[in-house]
């Protein structure tokens, strides 16, 4: 599968740690990661429950900030930021599907994927615009007018992967994107998710606990008990 190269790796994490505190404890959900990722490479991240996965995606996706360490985006140490210039990072350069679709019930189609747009600024005008032919990217070109709970639980997420990919993030990060649908319904999502990579580019990393869609990526990462092995 052909990746894109630059000169300098899309991502790199150096020494990365994390700390919880629980009940006056510490909990170590990271213990010292160091990673690359190239632009347009595919990475599958697996291990067992608590071994961390979901606590390195977040803090990826500058969701939440390391305790130790540096996450470097084509160079930039994003968490040198301000909490407004992540928030702008993540709505610009980053996209996001998780296992549970996170839809707006009382808005249909079209306004929760204009979402990210009209946050970005873009006029309502040109948000539905860019809405619209995202939606028939995913095949969801009739279903626009439609709310979540008209939508079937396939549709439902294929409206959360173009709401994802409507200001076109040079990252896309999937938890389990495929985890609350059956077989037929996530296989179809997932090769809508490669075809991002393979037609557009888009740099992949994805949790799973399904050790036969991890099989498919060319690159797997274990996590347990908080380190790459």
């Amino acid at each position: 599968m052909a990746v894109r190269r630059s000169r300098s790796p899309h991502i790199r994490v150096q020494g990365l740690k994390k700390v919880f505190t629980k009940e006056g404890a510490e909990i170590f959900a990271l213990k010292g990661i160091d990673l690359m990722v190239e632009h347009g490479e595919m990475v599958v991240i697996v291990g067992p429950s608590g071994a961390g996965k979901t606590t390195l995606l977040h803090i990826l996706g500058t969701l939440d900030r390391p305790s130790e360490g540096k996450v470097l985006y084509q160079q930039e140490d994003v968490f040198s930021r301000s909490e407004n210039g992540l928030a702008a990072l993540r709505n610009r350069e980053i996209g996001f599907v998780f296992q549970f679709h996170n839809l707006l019930p009382e808005f249909d189609a079209l306004e929760n994927v204009m979402m990210p747009a009209l946050i970005q600024g873009v006029a309502k005008k040109e948000a539905q615009a860019m809405a619209a032919e995202v939606l028939g990217e995913v095949g969801l070109k009739n279903r626009i007018g439609h709310k979540p709970g008209e939508l079937s639980g396939g549709e439902q997420q294929r409206v959360a992967v173009a709401r994802a990919l409507i200001l076109r993030p040079a990252l896309l990060l999937a938890d389990e994107p495929t985890g609350n649908l059956d077989s037929t319904t996530g296989e179809r999502v997932m090769q809508l998710i490669f075809s991002l990579n393979q037609e557009k580019g888009v740099t992949l990393i994805l949790v799973t606990h399904n050790e036969s869609l991890a099989s498919r990526f060319p690159r797997q990462l274990t996590l347990a008990d908080g380190r790459v092995i």
